[in-house]
């Protein structure tokens, strides 16, 4: 996916993140159970902190816009990448909402690994490693939440 300058990076990734809250606010409002919703609208919070900063990024410029932004080791514990893909269906057992929410998060993580990949010049490579290392974030998030969902079904 070939990009003419940085803006259009930035323009990519902020609707990315606008997708993403759209799916977890929508998901939320179809749940009935607490938990589920809850934990939705909390990933939309996050998918919103992604966009606020992406935005930020872009009008004050990414050198400024990143100035607290910290990196660090995101460890991978692979657990959506050995599972199939789901489609989210309202009345889905939690652990399936998880599932959705994981390999939803795979794909965003493994877009960006694609883009780090292809980008030409320091600050677009910048940009898809904070985007890489926030999506990282959910992912584990997410294969935390089911690995201890699963162990408390005693599976």
């Amino acid at each position: 996916m070939p990009f003419k300058n940085l803006e259009e990076i930035f323009d990519f990734a902020i609707k990315a993140e606008q997708e993403a809250v759209k799916f977890y606010e929508d998901t939320a409002k179809e749940e009935s159970m607490s938990g589920a919703k809850e934990m939705l609208n909390e990933m939309a919070d996050e998918e919103r902190k992604h966009e606020r900063m992406l935005k930020e990024m872009k009008s004050k410029g990414l050198v400024e816009g990143m100035e607290k932004y910290k990196f660090k080791w995101i460890p991978d514990i692979k657990r959506s990448n050995f599972m199939v893909d789901v489609e989210y269906e309202k009345g889905m057992a939690y652990n399936e909402i998880l599932l959705v929410a994981m390999k939803k998060e795979e794909k965003a993580l493994s877009l960006y690994n694609d883009l780090l990949k292809q980008a030409e010049g320091e600050e677009a490579k910048k940009l898809f490693k904070i985007m890489c290392q926030e999506e990282a974030k959910h992912k584990l998030k997410f294969e935390t939440l089911y690995d201890d969902y699963m162990a408390k079904m005693g599976d």
